[in-house]
């Protein structure tokens, strides 16, 4: 879509801006939800969506910390190969990191976390306009101005794809379609969507509390619209020009490395592929009339055969690298023992670098591309270092502070241990995740976003739906004063009335019985849906016995039983939808059918015990007893426009 990951920002901020701002309320997650469930956010509800909130913000956090910090190791091995990359170096990173964020965040967002987000701004300024100088600048303006046609051109197909065939059966015969990948059978890469797609929108989503919250607290004063051009189109055009600029670069460098005959060891797993061997033994004499290149004694060996193929990755780059002109072999085989790490590069006149990036590990690919720029590389590479770290500085701290605020109940200015506190669990989170995951590190930290990001998605789809309803009401298109149900769909859980949790135990057996009571009180003719829903309520919950009895059962053998169940379930929630939005329209209650459909299918005991109170006296409520919306309060530092595009946060 636009921008994903600041449009989940964005969402989030303008509620929490509103409502903070406009409305007086606590700066916590659980005030979005004020318009949908009104005072019942003071409860334990409210609570704990500001735990998820906590939970999901720092386990984000820290997957963005674990990452940085192998990052940052793999930077440090790249300027000096005496630092390794090993798991107690990055837990040394990751606290020299905490223990900056920690005093950053103590000072507040006025000084440290200002201050600390200007400098790394500033050092991504410069890094990214040295890279549109020193590369043909002409090149990377014709690249911007194609990657926004090709953007615009596949932003809706690319928007709604979801791998729907490479995710069920690979398409054989491709081949003979011309349509087939490099060394693949199917039409596309495996596992794409959960690597990258999912996971990168787990991690988004994780963030959305964090971020959003922040830039809703430095955003007092603006109009939405102010508040969306500056925290989504101004981020999306300064994202296309970093990505043009470093991918264009990056994109240049793979092509001239592949042009000069550069190429992966791990393509052709040749003599580099035969370690703690004595190479010698297997080398009759050296041809000088092929460009150097080795006589083999023995072939029959797959590795030592492409090591003697003349085209050879390994003897191309020994080559390029000048150390054939002496035809020794042990001298060659000590060269390439000693070299393995700079396989696929190659040094050029004026210290500029060749660098086949698709040799190399991501954490290096970065550390490579700026290498290529001469006696400017170890300068941008030294400084590039310098803004990665302060980059997981500046999100450290902050996300400690939102999660600060949150724990304090929207407490702006929470007390400094606790501060403290949640900037030294980011750390040790961040290190058990490390540490924990072992080889598999990377994969421990993405799996951490996606848990927490993913179930988070839920309750973004209701934060859409509060926006939506706070801004209608703000606008007037929507009477806050008008007739809702007296109990919510979330009284059954969040009230201490016995007699609502007897109502909804009830109607989870006896729907049919309840809804033909609701209809015979409306002076409507109950029995035909009353006589459907008990058909297909009967249905499914007899075809979920069967479907269970066949686990443990095996004479008991029906394929696809769920199936059918399941029919009828729906066919039983659209009569419980149907009802409710028949009594709805009957009360002026606002509402869609949407929501009357996925409240039926998720909590349909919730939807008969509202109906069955309707029914009854007293069934009916303002849609906001306390409505914080009955004044249309200017902020002080607001100019006072009434235009509904220009709505305050």
């Amino acid at each position: 879509g636009i921008n994903a990951e600041y449009g989940v920002y964005v969402m989030i901020g303008i509620i929490l801006g509103f409502l903070t701002f406009r409305k007086g309320m606590p700066m916590t997650m659980k005030s979005c939800f004020y318009p949908l469930i009104g005072d019942r956010i003071y409860g334990w509800m409210g609570d704990l969506i500001d735990i998820f909130s906590i939970l999901t913000t720092l386990f984000g956090v820290c997957t963005s910390l674990g990452l940085g910090t192998m990052q940052v190791n793999k930077g440090l091995n790249y300027l000096n190969e005496s630092i390794e990359v090993t798991t107690q170096n990055q837990v040394i990173i990751i606290w020299a990191i905490t223990l900056v964020a920690t005093t950053s965040v103590i000072t507040g967002v006025g000084v440290g976390i200002r201050r600390l987000s200007e400098i790394c701004f500033g050092i991504g300024m410069v890094i990214m306009l040295m890279v549109l100088f020193l590369e043909d600048t002409w090149y990377i303006l014709n690249l911007y101005c194609q990657s926004i046609g090709f953007y615009i051109q596949w932003l809706m197909q690319l928007g709604f794809h979801c791998d729907a065939f490479e995710l069920s059966v690979k398409s054989f015969g491709v081949a003979d379609r011309g349509r087939a990948y490099a060394d693949k059978e199917g039409d596309g890469p495996e596992n794409w969507m959960d690597d990258w797609t999912i996971f990168y929108w787990g991690w988004w989503i994780s963030w959305s509390p964090f971020v959003g919250m922040f830039i809703a607290k430095i955003s007092r004063g603006r109009t939405i619209r102010q508040f969306i051009n500056g925290a989504l189109t101004a981020p999306m055009i300064y994202t296309f020009l970093w990505l043009t600029i470093f991918g264009g670069a990056a994109i240049k460098t793979e092509r001239i490395a592949a042009r000069d005959g550069l190429c992966c060891p791990s393509w052709h797993k040749g003599i580099i592929g035969l370690e703690g061997t004595d190479l010698t033994e297997h080398v009759e004499a050296w041809d000088t009339t092929r460009a150097g290149m080795l006589v083999c004694k023995d072939t029959s060996d797959s590795n030592l055969a492409a090591a003697c193929a003349e085209d050879s990755c390994e003897w191309k780059t020994l080559i390029k690298a000048g150390v054939l002109d002496e035809l020794d072999p042990p001298k060659i085989v000590e060269y390439i023992n000693n070299n393995q790490r700079w396989m696929g590069k190659y040094h050029g006149p004026n210290n500029k670098t060749s660098a086949r990036l698709s040799c190399m590990a991501s954490e290096e690919m970065w550390f490579a591309t700026i290498s290529t720029y001469g006696d400017m590389g170890p300068f941008l590479c030294i400084i590039s270092l310098a803004g990665i770290i302060l980059y997981f500085v500046t999100s450290s701290d902050s996300g400690s502070l939102v999660i600060d605020i949150m724990s304090a109940n929207g407490d702006q200015d929470p007390p400094i241990p606790q501060r403290v506190f949640w900037a030294l669990v980011e750390g040790a989170t961040a290190t058990a995740l490390l540490v924990a995951g072992g080889s598999e590190s990377l994969q421990a930290l993405q799996t951490a976003s996606v848990a927490a990001g993913l179930p988070y998605t839920i309750i973004l789809c209701f934060v859409c739906i509060a926006m939506w309803r706070a801004l209608a009401m703000e606008c007037g298109d929507l009477d806050p004063y008008g007739n809702d149900f007296a109990v919510s769909l979330v009284d059954p859980f969040a009230s201490l009335q016995p007699k609502l949790w007897f109502g909804f135990l009830k109607n989870v057996f006896l729907t049919p019985v309840t809804l033909y009571e609701v209809l015979k009180s409306h002076k409507k003719d109950g029995v035909s849906l009353a006589i459907m829903s008990v058909t297909c309520w009967i249905s499914w919950v007899v075809l979920i016995i069967c479907e269970i009895v066949q686990i443990y059962n095996p004479n008991f053998k029906v394929q696809g039983i769920f199936a059918l169940a399941w029919v009828f379930y729906l066919g039983f929630v659209t009569i419980v939808a149907v009802t409710r939005a028949n009594i709805r329209s009957y009360y002026g209650i606002n509402g869609n059918a949407i929501e009357d459909f996925f409240a039926a299918l998720f909590v349909y005991p919730c939807v008969m015990t509202q109906l069955e109170r309707v029914s009854q006296k007293n069934g009916l409520a303002p849609m906001m007893p306390d409505n914080p919306f009955q004044f249309h309060q200017e902020h002080p530092n607001s100019v006072v426009e009434h235009e509904k595009a220009d709505t305050y946060a």
